[in-house]
């Protein structure tokens, strides 16, 4: 099993490129189930997930051309199934994204319940209610969602109970081939929705709201694909900028991130500046500089929907506190379970006391390399960036965590000065 050795105390300095992202990427390729042409999108990270949704897709048919460049096309012109089984979804909760799209085209779907990391549970009633509400008949049996709408999906007004990202998205994708109109209110606003909702624009979809918390949704008979030379392109993951923008700051460093947007990560970048990070901004680039010489001070967060702090930022700015001077309250709003990264950095000399959904992180002035885990995806970015500033060697356990989201993350690390190597 693939561990990371850090070796800590260098200062990060340089450029990075970042990947497309993630959570942009897999609906995307689940978007493609829509049409019956092919699909085309450029920017696709190579991560774990992206690689497990393409043995998703190909065993229902999906005939998939990718590229080490990240271009991919992907033709769902003829399934030879309608099924996620658990075997491929057990792995990747995103799995759930096939759902919308094969009742939506086929009439019919037969997708497992999905994992993924244990951060807690993301259920999906949300989107089952959606669709039965779209007059879907669904039954959860055996594990499985068996869904059917053999005289399609009709357009209706829809408010989910909470903001879900994947509910936002597995109705708004089955709402693009609905007889009618469908509104989605209380709609998730994040841009890998917006991202989504873009793409789907270009196969035909008529779609107006998206990046507010109501979108509307004219249904069309059907989706045509997206030729290779209008290839749609994955927007940035601000997540993967968030997380070398805090190893920076940590580092005492100088880092400028590239291909990335400033806009998606005001949140991210305000509480930066206020823990006393200098930051610029420019079209497609922001620069993290703390090599002034001073300690960074503690910020303390809540975390939210979009366009608030995210949560997939918490534990890697957690991780910033824990070094900063003075003491920093950490909210955690999203999950109940994701302060899971807590014990292994407190292996590594941290003070955080957590109760509940709260955290006490108490800066210190150093931390002491050690052994630690990795418990779900962005923990394990929290334990390198601890690392990176840790005294002697750190090796983080369990990086499988990490390479569902992080596309090359110790090349790029190595990039900016970190000594950083992917050991057996």
């Amino acid at each position: 099993m693939d561990k990371f050795l850090i070796r800590g105390g260098r200062r990060l300095q340089g450029e990075v490129t970042i990947s497309g992202a993630k959570n942009a990427a897999l609906p995307e390729l689940c978007a493609a189930l829509l049409s019956a042409e092919p699909v085309s999108l450029v920017n696709v990270p190579g991560l774990q997930d992206v690689r497990t949704t393409f043995k998703l897709l190909r065993n229902m048919g999906v005939a998939i051309e990718a590229g080490d460049d990240g271009r991919v096309t992907l033709d769902a012109g003829e399934l030879t199934s309608r099924e996620a089984p658990y075997e491929l979804v057990k792995t990747m909760r995103a799995s759930i994204l096939v759902l919308g799209p094969l009742l939506a085209r086929f009439g019919e779907a037969r997708v497992s319940l999905p994992g993924g990391c244990g951060i807690g549970s993301r259920p999906v009633d949300q989107h089952i209610k959606g669709l039965q509400a779209m007059g879907a008949d669904i039954v959860v049996e055996h594990g499985y969602i068996v869904a059917k709408a053999p005289r399609g999906l009709k357009g209706t007004s829809i408010t989910t109970d909470m903001v879900t990202v994947t509910g936002t998205e597995n109705l708004l994708m089955a709402a693009t081939l609905a007889e009618g109109e469908t509104i989605l209110e209380n709609a998730a606003q994040e841009p890998e929705v917006t991202d989504l909702a873009e793409l789907l624009i270009k196969m035909g979809a008529k779609i107006e709201g998206h990046g507010t918390g109501c979108i509307r949704i004219q249904g069309v008979g059907r989706l045509h694909g997206v030729a290779p030379a209008q290839a749609h392109r994955v927007v940035p993951d601000r997540i993967e900028s968030g997380t070398f923008l805090c190893a920076a700051a940590a580092t005492g460093g100088n880092v400028t991130v590239r291909d990335t947007r400033a806009e998606h990560l005001s949140a991210v970048l305000d509480k930066l500046r206020e823990a006393g990070v200098e930051i610029e901004t420019g079209p497609d680039w922001i620069r993290a500089r703390a090599d002034g010489g001073r300690r960074l001070r503690a910020v303390s967060f809540r975390t939210s929907e979009y366009p608030a702090f995210p949560t997939d930022m918490q534990a890697q700015f957690m991780a910033l506190d824990c070094i900063a001077d003075g003491t920093a309250e950490v909210t955690e709003t999203i999950f109940e379970n994701r302060f899971m990264h807590v014990n292994e950095l407190l292996r590594l000399g941290a003070k955080i006391e957590a109760v509940g959904h709260t955290a006490i992180v108490h800066g210190v002035q150093k931390l002491s390399g050690a052994i630690v885990m990795a418990t779900d995806l962005r923990a394990s970015a929290s334990l390198v960036i601890a690392g990176l500033v840790a005294d002697g060697e750190t090796v983080v356990d369990r990086i499988y965590h990490l390479d569902r989201g992080y596309d090359q993350m110790e090349k790029k690390l190595r990039g900016i000065g970190a000594d950083i190597e992917r050991v057996k």
